[in-house]
């Protein structure tokens, strides 16, 4: 009789929370939700988030003041992305004055699956663009607070292609 081998099994954990650069790059790509901190990924070295292996990606979520250093944001060709949620102050060195040089462009494109982006006030406060496009279920887009400055891309042209439901 052959004797019963038990070979290791490992598991990815579908959701993870990340505090740092390093704990991002070393996320699998078969992660499901990625929420990042507040005060997350602010290393000076970090300039493009690009999140397009995230194959299985459905949720991303960004707290306050995070990813201060990041100047060009990709979230491109996710099939299953279904959430996009970003705090305040976010992806912007925002001191309480504005740049007056903006660079940079945060692009979401090509998500099936995308259902809602939210945007705190004073994020991406100096890019210069801001593409949403081919997002065939994007039903939710808010960028700031009801009834409050949001000061969110504030110096961007902002385009939204291919948008499901007709603008009124």
């Amino acid at each position: 009789a052959g004797a019963l081998a038990i070979l290791p099994t490992f598991i990815s954990n579908p959701n993870a929370t990340v505090h740092s650069i390093e704990e991002l790059n070393a996320l699998d790509s078969t992660v499901e939700t990625i929420i990042v901190d507040n005060n997350g990924c602010n290393d000076r070295s970090f300039t493009v988030l690009n999140l397009t292996r995230f194959v299985n990606l459905r949720v991303f979520e960004v707290g306050d003041y995070s990813f201060s250093y990041v100047n060009e944001v990709h979230m491109i060709g996710l099939p299953k992305l279904e959430r996009v949620v970003i705090g305040e102050k976010s992806f912007s060195q925002y001191k309480g004055f504005f740049y007056e040089y903006p660079s940079g462009g945060f692009y979401l494109k090509d998500c099936d699956n995308l259902r809602e982006l939210r945007i705190g006030v004073s994020s991406f406060i100096n890019y210069a663009s801001c593409t949403i496009e081919d997002n065939a279920h994007l039903e939710v887009v808010q960028m700031g607070k009801f009834r409050w400055w949001s000061n969110s891309f504030y110096h961007a042209s902002l385009e939204m292609k291919s948008c499901p439901y007709e603008m009124k």
